[in-house]
Parts: C-alpha cells; sequence; structure tokens
C-alpha cells in the first residue's frame, strides 16, 4: 500500500483540504494544461505523492476541486433565490450572482474541466454529472415561478419546467464557455442588461402588477410604467 510522505503535524483532513485549495488555485492560474500533479504540489508546497495517496487520480482531484466550488456557490444561490422579489428583483439577482462566479473563479474553474474533458473522455460524464444540482435549482425556480401565474394557466401542460431548466443551464454554460476563451465578458452583461429591459413586459404575464415610476426618476418620465395601459 502507498504510503504518504511524512509531513508536518497536519491531520488528513487539513492536507486534503490543502491539496484541493491549490489544485483549484492551479486551475484558475493555469489552466487545465498546466494542472500537473507537479504544479500543484509546487504551488501548495506539498509532495506530490501526496495527491496519489489521497485521491488516486489527478481526475478525481480535479472533480473534488469542482465540488468544492459548486458546493460554495450552491449555497450562496440557494441563500439568493430564498429572498422574495419580482421577475426584475430575480434577473438583478442572476446578474450579481454572474459576477461573483466571475470574480472567485467558478466560471474559470467549469470551463476549464469542460474544455479538457474533450481530451478526457472519462472525465466528461463526471462533469456532467455535476451539473445535475443546478438544473435541479432552476426546474424548482422555475417551477415556483409558473405555479398561479398567468403564464402557467395559459400554457398548461406545454410547458415542462425541467427542459426549460436544463437549456439554461446549458446556456449559462455554453456563455461562460465563449467568454472565457475570448476573454471578453460583455457581451454576457449584455444579455443580463437585456433580460431586464424584457422583465416589465414579462411581469405581467407572471401574475406581477407593472410598477409605477419613481417620480424622482427623470429617466421614467413621459414613459409608460408597463407595457399595457392601466
Amino acid at each position: 500500500m502507498l504510503k504518504p510522505p511524512a509531513q508536518n503535524d497536519q491531520s488528513p483532513a487539513t492536507t486534503k483540504e490543502r491539496i484541493v485549495a491549490a489544485a483549484l488555485e492551479t486551475l484558475k492560474e493555469e489552466g487545465f494544461a498546466g494542472t500537473s500533479a507537479r504544479a500543484i504540489a509546487r504551488r501548495g508546497n506539498f509532495n506530490q505523492a501526496l495527491i496519489f495517496y489521497h485521491f488516486g487520480t489527478l481526475n478525481d482531484l480535479l472533480l473534488a476541486a469542482l465540488d468544492r466550488t459548486s458546493s460554495e456557490r450552491m449555497a450562496r444561490y440557494r441563500e439568493a433565490v430564498r429572498r422574495p422579489g419580482t421577475i426584475e428583483d430575480r434577473i438583478r439577482m442572476a446578474t450579481d450572482l454572474y459576477r461573483e462566479d466571475l470574480q472567485t473563479g467558478h466560471i474559470t474553474v467549469i470551463s476549464e474541466l469542460i474544455a479538457g474533458s474533450l481530451a478526457r473522455p472519462d472525465l466528461g460524464p463526471e462533469v456532467v454529472a455535476r451539473m445535475e444540482p443546478w438544473v435541479e435549482l432552476v426546474e424548482e425556480e422555475l417551477s415556483g415561478l409558473l405555479a398561479g401565474s398567468l403564464l402557467g394557466s395559459l400554457l398548461g401542460g406545454v410547458i415542462q419546467a425541467r427542459p426549460l431548466a436544463f437549456g439554461i443551464i446549458a446556456l449559462y454554460l455554453g456563455v461562460d464557455l465563449l467568454s472565457h476563451l475570448d476573454h471578453d465578458h460583455s457581451r454576457a452583461e449584455a444579455l443580463f442588461e437585456t433580460a431586464g429591459k424584457l422583465a416589465p413586459m414579462l411581469a405581467p404575464l407572471m401574475g406581477e402588477l407593472p410598477r409605477d415610476p419613481d417620480p424622482g426618476d427623470a429617466s421614467t418620465q413621459g414613459r409608460a410604467a408597463g407595457p399595457y395601459p392601466a
């Protein structure tokens, strides 16, 4: 049995956490191609044999790193979606969460692993499986938005939340990947901006009343409060 190299008085849990943290930072800074066992060990200042002792393979370590960042971001998303709000509030929330994903490097990790999966077919299905909780989260949100809304009653059983949720996650990942490849996130920002402009038109269909414009807001003066007259 492979024994770990001698190390300081660190518990195995702490050692595993250090290895995962080093893998995440290496993915963010070096990309998938540069994230070798040696590069991870160098960044974390530990013997690379520890990687194989604790995780078995490099792929398993990379998946553990994805699990770590996904768990942290999922907790943040679930906290955010629990807050009540209009569809406009939801779109603003989604924009803020996307920006957080950028700042934390979560998008970089996902994009690098998706790209790297093309060269490692055994990694691809594992990455896809880890997207399932995100599909379920969006499905829950869509089901709640459609339930009891005018749009939901009009469409009846025509629209199902599950396929829509899958499509939204696929769109999000595609936007992430393209933005990551050309280092240009302006188009993603423009997409959220467009969604924000559509929100007032969608609000009546979701059972919300259009908001009255703020009398002190010059940008809304002379403009209708919503798509329909009072």
